[in-house]
């Protein structure tokens, strides 16, 4: 028999329940954890009246009073009903009369006395996924937060050919904090999908994946911004958005990490948009939400008046271009021959890693950072050797310095001391080679190297710094802005 306060639990579910489907659930729920909340999840997809029975207060098998994990409960959304049982589950469940039971899969291979009152009324038992994955998901989380040190192997050549030591690159980096940046491009919000992998369907060649959690990042041009910012540079970003609600992510964001943003609406776009599916540390799939039209005559000019009112203290400008339509050929002409005036160092990168980018549009750079890629689509040649293909580039756009990036072969430097003099060539090999996700590589490299060279370094210096700031990025998963502190730390590990 129940006792009184179980009958009015049961009276009140009934009332409040009317003819909807219920489906039950019983158990101790310590400390509400991701596996808990998937298994509610999915007990609540099975029906329309999700009820929770908490096991009573136990010395030996609880861990929290009962009132507070009935407040735990009570705030997911997935439950429509919880209380403390006064009786046991199978007692319950008799008078109740649930359509469903669900209990986490770990049981499905043991005795459940539940079945036997389930079966007397026609009641099922379904034994779901829960805290099987708390592991699992626990471990997806880290792959954001972490990188592995050890992964990182710095060459000790190279540094002595060009007369510097890390004591140099410590003093160097420490200067970051005296600088103002601008930098100007297309913002992207990259968000990470995180699935189960299920396997192929059955009906087509088909890959099929159960979505776990998401995490959403601030990319492109805003966490090139980001990464100047973490660096220790003082920061201004100009963009351009959608009218949509990633605008209000973004922004955020930049509030967070503490720029100066200067946030621009076209309303003929969205706010730029890669998701990217990921089951077993791979990416299976990315899909991308973008508009490409270059922004209108009249936003470029509110642009450019505006950055001609802040320019005054800027001593690097860094053009983040993924030809989304922030920078049109004539407002980058307007804004480097502003620079230019006001004796500032100017950097870009143009990526066209799927669109069609164009690095050649940037003229007078102190700095460029193509693929080898985007140098040979830049001069159209697709046969010649990389040292030939940096001269065509030079003669073409004359920048002062072209980092050429090769992915896991590293990247070639060149540079231009004097217009008569012969040109300067050497490499640096990658100094991560386990990296965990290569998205954002480019934009760190470019970050690093561009401060190196506006705190008054050479180029052999600022890439070096710029190839460790890439191999840190490269180690972790997400666009998370990188800290002086952890540049600092790995220059002296």
């Amino acid at each position: 028999m129940l006792i009184d306060s179980c009958v009015n639990v049961l009276e009140n579910i009934k009332s409040i329940a009317a003819s909807r489907d219920i489906i039950l659930i019983s158990g101790k729920f310590n400390i509400l954890h991701p596996g808990h909340i998937r298994l509610l999840k999915f007990a609540k997809s099975l029906g329309d009246f999700l009820v929770v029975a908490l096991e009573p207060d136990i010395s030996d098998k609880t861990l929290l009073p009962s009132h507070l994990r009935l407040e735990a409960i009570n705030a997911t959304h997935y439950v429509d009903y919880a209380f403390v049982l006064q009786s046991s589950a199978t007692d319950f469940i008799a008078e109740l009369r649930p359509h469903i039971v669900v209990k986490g899969s770990e049981f499905e291979a043991r005795h459940n006395p539940e079945e036997a009152v389930l079966a007397s009324y026609g009641g099922k038992l379904v034994f779901g996924s829960g805290d099987i994955r708390f592991s699992s998901l626990d471990l997806l989380k880290k792959e954001f937060s972490q990188f592995e040190l050890s992964t990182i192997e710095k060459p000790l050549d190279y540094p002595r050919r060009h007369n510097f030591n890390f004591n140099d690159l410590t003093a160097l980096i420490n200067k970051f904090s005296s600088l103002n940046v601008l930098v100007i491009g297309d913002t992207i919000v990259d968000e990470y999908v995180m699935c189960d992998p299920l396997g192929m369907s059955q009906e087509d060649p088909t890959i099929v994946v159960t979505p776990i959690s998401s995490n959403k990042f601030l990319g492109g041009a805003g966490i090139v911004a980001a990464h100047a910012r973490g660096l220790g540079a003082h920061v201004s970003f100009y963009s351009i958005l959608g009218d949509d609600q990633l605008s209000n992510f973004v922004e955020e964001k930049m509030q967070e990490y503490r720029i100066d943003a200067h946030l621009y609406t076209d309303k003929t776009r969205e706010t730029t948009h890669k998701q990217r599916f990921r089951a077993n540390g791979k990416t299976l799939l990315r899909v991308n939400r973008l508009k490409q039209h270059y922004i209108d005559n009249e936003l470029q000019e509110t642009i450019l008046q505006d950055i001609r009112h802040h320019l005054d203290k800027i001593d690097l400008l860094i053009f983040s271009d993924f030809s989304y339509g922030c920078l049109p050929k004539k407002l980058i002409a307007s804004i480097s021959a502003l620079a230019l005036e006001h004796n500032i160092i100017v950097t870009a990168d143009s990526q066209s890693s799927s669109q069609m980018g164009d690095i050649s549009r940037f003229n007078n750079m102190s700095l460029v950072t193509p693929t080898e890629r985007e140098i040979r689509l830049a001069v159209k040649d697709f046969e010649s050797g990389l040292i030939v293909l940096a001269d065509k580039l030079r003669q073409k756009i004359h920048p002062a310095n072209i980092v050429i990036t090769l992915g896991a072969e590293g990247m070639i430097i060149n540079e231009m001391r004097d217009p008569a003099a012969d040109l300067l060539t050497d490499r640096l090999p990658v100094f991560n080679k386990a990296p965990k996700d290569v998205a954002g590589g480019g934009d760190a490299l470019l970050v690093g190297t561009s401060l190196g060279l506006a705190a008054g370094a050479d180029i052999w210096q600022s890439a070096y710094v710029g190839a460790l700031v890439a191999a840190c990025q490269v180690g972790r998963l997400g666009n998370l802005p990188l800290q002086q502190k952890e540049i600092l730390k790995e220059i002296m590990s």
